[in-house]
C-alpha cells in the first residue's frame, strides 16, 4: 500500500436536477451547498432555475469571487459564502448554524484515506489494489510503505526501519564472517609454525638405510606442508578477509547516507502533518467564531455584530487559505518522501544483492584455496610414498654388513 495525497473537500453535483448551462454546484467547507456561474462568477445559495431568465427563488446573492474548482477558488482559497446584507443574513441564520460541521464529501474523503504515523494511505476497503512498481520481483520498493507492529507489542516499526535493520544485520553477519576467516588464518599460521618446528626435531635421526631415507623425507614433507599452509593463510588474508572488511566499510558509509537522508525527509513530513492538524483546528475555531457572531446578529445583541461577522468571515477565509497551504506543503513533502523512498529502497536492494554476491564469490575463493592447499599437501607426501615403496630390509642389511663387518671366519671346535 503506497501513500496518497490528502484531498481537499470536493463539491458534489446534484444527480437528480440538471443545472442551467454555466452553473456548477459545490459544497462549502462548512458542508452547505451553493452554486456558481462559471461565466459571470455569480454565486448563490439558491438553486438556479433550469429555465433561462427565471430564478428558482428570489434574492440570489452575488459575489466577485474568482472562479472555483471542486469547491475551492483557483488561488487555492476555500470558497466560503459571500458577504450579504443584513436581511439576507437573518434569512440564512438557520443554515449558518451548520458552519462548524463537516461536509458529507469531507467525511467521505476522510473515510477513503487512513493516516499512519503522519503518512496518508488510501483506505484498503475503499480503494482498489494498487499496482506494484516491480511485479513478481518481491522488491523492497513495493512492500515497506506502512509501519509494522513491534513483536513485543511496545509500538510500531517503520517499514524503512525494517529494511535498515536487515541491512545492519547483513553488515553484522559480514563482520562475523570476516572474524571467522581471521580465526581460520590464525589456525593456519599456528599450524604452519608447529609443523616447521616439528620438522626440525631430531627424533629418530639415526635411522639408517632406505627406511632412514624415507623417514628423513617424512620430516622434510612437514616443512613443505608448513610452507603450503603459510601461503594458504596469506592468501586467505589478501583474497578473502581483506576484501570482506573493505566492502563492509564502504557498505557502512552507503547505509549511513541512506539512513540520514530518509530520516530527515520523514521528520519534515511529520512537521508538515503537524502544521496541517494545527491549521485544521484553527479553521474550526474561526468557523465557530463566525457561527457565534451570526447568532448574535440574529438576536440583536450588538449593533456592531454585522461588522464582526465580516471580520470573522475574513479570518475564516484566511484560516482556510492557511489549511490549503499546509495541505499543499504536506503533499509536496510526502511526494518527495515517496520518490526518495522508491529510490532509496531500490538502492538498499542493490546493496543487498551486491553484498550477497560479493560474499558468495569470496567464499568460492576460500573453497578454491582449500582445494589448492589439499593438492599441494598431497604433493608433499608423494616423495614419501615413493621412498616407502623402495624400502628393502635385505638391501639395507647388506649395506650395513658391508660397512660394519668384522670377519667371515667361523669358529671351530677345540682339539685335546
Amino acid at each position: 500500500m503506497k501513500p496518497g495525497m490528502v484531498p481537499p473537500p470536493p463539491g458534489e453535483e446534484s444527480q437528480t436536477v440538471v443545472l442551467p448551462p454555466g452553473w456548477q454546484s459545490y459544497l462549502s467547507p462548512q458542508g452547505r451547498r451553493y452554486y456558481v456561474n462559471t461565466t459571470t462568477n455569480e454565486t448563490t445559495w439558491e438553486r438556479p432555475s433550469s429555465s433561462p431568465g427565471i430564478p428558482a427563488s428570489p434574492g440570489p446573492h452575488r459575489s466577485s469571487l474568482p472562479p472555483t474548482v471542486n469547491g475551492y477558488h483557483a488561488s487555492g482559497t476555500p470558497a466560503h459564502p459571500p458577504e450579504t446584507a443584513h436581511m439576507s443574513l437573518r434569512k440564512s441564520t438557520v443554515d449558518s448554524q451548520n458552519l462548524g460541521s463537516s461536509s458529507p464529501s469531507k467525511k467521505q474523503s476522510k473515510e477513503n484515506t487512513i493516516t499512519i504515523n503522519c503518512v496518508t494511505f488510501p483506505h484498503p476497503d475503499t480503494m482498489p489494489e494498487q499496482q506494484l512498481l516491480k511485479p513478481t520481483e518481491w522488491s523492497y520498493c513495493d512492500y515497506f510503505w506502512a509501519d509494522k507492529k513491534d513483536p513485543q507489542g511496545n509500538g510500531t516499526v517503520a517499514g524503512f526501519e525494517l529494511l535498515l535493520q536487515k541491512q545492519l544485520k547483513g553488515k553484522q553477519m559480514q563482520k562475523e564472517m570476516s572474524e571467522f576467516i581471521r580465526e581460520r588464518i590464525k589456525i593456519e599460521e599456528e599450524y604452519a609454525k608447529n609443523l616447521a618446528k616439528l620438522s626440525q626435531n631430531s627424533l629418530a635421526a639415526q635411522e639408517e638405510g632406505s627406511l632412514g631415507e624415507a623417514w628423513a623425507q617424512v620430516k622434510k614433507s612437514l616443512a613443505d606442508e608448513a610452507e603450503v599452509h603459510l601461503k594458504f593463510s596469506a592468501k586467505l588474508h589478501s583474497e578473502v578477509e581483506k576484501p570482506l572488511m573493505n566492502f563492509r566499510e564502504n557498505f557502512k558509509k552507503d547505509m549511513k547516507k541512506c539512513d540520514h537522508h530518509i530520516a530527515d525527509l520523514r521528520k519534515q513530513l511529520a512537521s508538515r502533518y503537524a502544521a496541517v492538524e494545527k491549521a485544521r483546528k484553527a479553521l474550526t475555531e474561526r468557523q465557530r467564531d463566525l457561527e457565534m457572531k451570526t447568532q448574535q446578529l440574529e438576536i440583536k445583541l450588538s449593533n456592531k455584530t454585522e461588522e464582526d461577522i465580516k471580520k470573522a468571515r475574513r479570518k475564516s477565509t484566511q484560516a482556510g487559505d492557511d489549511l490549503m497551504r499546509c495541505v499543499d506543503l504536506y503533499n509536496q513533502a510526502q511526494s518527495k518522501w515517496f520518490e526518495e523512498m522508491v529510490t532509496t529502497t531500490l538502492e538498499l536492494e542493490r546493496l543487498e544483492v551486491e553484498r550477497v554476491e560479493m560474499i558468495r564469490q569470496h567464499l568460492c575463493q576460500y573453497t578454491q584455496l582449500r582445494h589448492e592447499t589439499d593438492m599441494f599437501n598431497q604433493s608433499t607426501v608423494e616423495p614419501v610414498d615413493q621412498l616407502l615403496r623402495k624400502v628393502d630390509p635385505a638391501k639395507d642389511r647388506e649395506l650395513w654388513v658391508r660397512e660394519h663387518k668384522t670377519g667371515n671366519i667361523r669358529p671351530v671346535d677345540m682339539e685335546i
